[in-house]
């Protein structure tokens, strides 16, 4: 499941952190660093998924 959600985060980063951690903190950071820069996002998003 982790591959899926992968490759969400590299497509919509913001829907592959809503999969692994809901909508919290780390969701609304993910969108604000994805509206700043698509690879802050990206990154954050990543970091998120294989943190857990």
């Amino acid at each position: 499941m982790d591959v899926i959600r992968i490759l969400l985060a590299i497509i919509l980063p913001p829907v592959g952190v809503f999969l692994q951690v809901g909508i919290g903190l780390h969701f609304w950071l993910n969108i604000l660093l994805t509206l700043c820069g698509y690879i802050p996002g990206i990154i954050h998003a990543i970091w998120v998924i294989l943190r857990k």
